[in-house]
């Protein structure tokens, strides 16, 4: 089982099941959602997935028709993507989840749409707090 909670920790998820399937999407949507260079996404069975809002937090933004974008309305947490095409699956943002993932990713995709600053193969220092430099200021 896994837990999960957004930000501001007003909506908590439980995953009963695996997640399945762990992408890093590169692509425009992804990047413009997370804000981020990518997306890391899993696919989990809906029937295997608790949402716990008590404050009724969640908003729902349909970017396609059937296509919807599931978060938290105080922070903006992603939470997780439905479609109504395929009902029985959900997915989820993996940057929610609080437990220790055991599934690995399988791959980078939409490759060619990645942000022009992204080297996927970059040798980059790294540290276990902020770089050096952030400190000073």
């Amino acid at each position: 089982m896994y837990y999960g909670t957004c930000l501001c920790g007003e909506i908590s998820v439980e995953i009963l099941g695996s997640i399945d399937d762990i992408i890093h999407c590169h692509c425009s949507l992804c990047r413009k959602n997370s804000g981020t260079a990518y997306a890391t996404n899993g696919f989990i069975n809906a029937n295997e997935f608790r949402l716990i809002d008590p404050q009724k937090k969640l908003a729902t933004y349909e970017f396609k028709p059937g296509k919807n974008r599931h978060f938290c309305s105080t922070c903006a947490s992603p939470i997780y993507s439905s479609n109504a095409a395929n009902p029985e699956k959900l997915r989820i943002r993996l940057g929610i989840v609080d437990s220790d993932i055991s599934e690995r990713p399988i791959s980078h995709n939409f490759v060619t749409s990645k942000a022009n600053w992204d080297n996927l193969d970059a040798a980059l220092p790294r540290y276990d707090t902020f770089e050096p430099t952030r400190q000073s200021r």
